[in-house]
């Protein structure tokens, strides 16, 4: 699927099966779009709390039965039919977007991984519904590689979310590592830098890889793309070690090169 934004990981590639790809396409389109209600523009966070309180109306008229009054919605409407996709997922990503809009600290990490719940999660959980393997223990599993994915996302783009005034990293865990935001504002790169991002990303790792056994419980396709994701996430965290956590001067990502190394350990997981 062609999109504008730069993503770390396949979306709707040619691995997922043909009559799959559209229903993902539309929940894509959703999130992406109702995230950027939340992020981008010059939007007061009175008009985006207004354009995602918009959203939210839709997903009730498809709740009550009724004819969403956008494209967006009828196509989401169409495969909430035909693939019995829980409507209160969508809600909990709506509300997670709300949240950045007024809030831009996070206490500790639980707040964090309770914040993942709702903005990440929900996409795994309804991928395994379209697949309808939603088994309790495929849903955690889900939810640990979605929640890795969002803190690593976190991870490599500290310095442009201080940007938009927004700091991810738990505020318990700077006094831990004398470190404080005035580095972050700084770009200030120091060995207690590299030990509080090293000390989450040991985090982000561990999540991922309680749930990576959920690869072989999925079938062919889908679990060749969750191992492609999988893999690409440990892989930014290889990035984001080898800088030793300095995400001021240059911030990880994946290139052309990274996607055979990303298959070959595809191959022994």
């Amino acid at each position: 699927m062609p999109v504008d934004h730069y993503e770390n990981f396949p979306v709707a590639s040619l691995l997922v099966p043909r009559r799959l790809r559209r229903p993902i396409e539309v929940i894509y389109r959703f999130a992406r779009s109702a995230d950027d209600i939340a992020d981008e523009g010059d939007a007061t966070p009175e008009e985006r709390l207004a354009g995602l309180a918009a959203y939210r109306t839709e997903l009730d008229r498809i709740a009550a039965g009724l004819t969403p009054q956008t494209p967006l919605f009828a196509d989401l409407a169409e495969i909430v039919a035909v693939h019995a996709l829980p409507l209160p997922l969508f809600a909990d990503l709506l509300d997670a977007f709300a949240q950045d809009v007024v809030k831009t600290r996070y206490a500790d990490y639980p707040e964090l991984l309770d914040y993942c719940r709702r903005s990440a999660n929900p996409v795994g959980r309804l991928v395994l519904h379209l697949f309808g393997r939603t088994e309790p223990e495929h849903l955690e599993q889900s939810d640990c590689i979605c929640s890795a994915l969002q803190l690593i996302n976190f991870w490599q783009d500290v310095a442009v979310d201080w940007q938009k005034n927004r700091v991810y990293i738990p505020q318990t865990d700077f006094p831990h590592f004398r470190v404080g935001e005035a580095d972050i504002a700084a770009g200030r790169w120091s060995p207690n830098w590299a030990a509080l991002m090293d000390f989450e990303i040991d985090r982000a790792q561990a999540l991922m890889r309680r749930g990576a056994p959920l690869v072989h419980a999925l079938p062919g396709r889908l679990g060749w793309e969750i191992r492609l994701t999988v893999q690409g996430g440990l892989r930014i965290l290889e990035r984001l070690r080898r800088v030793r956590g300095d995400v001021f001067a240059r911030r990880p990502t994946l290139g052309k090169a990274d996607w055979l190394v990303l298959a070959g350990r595809s191959l022994t997981m």
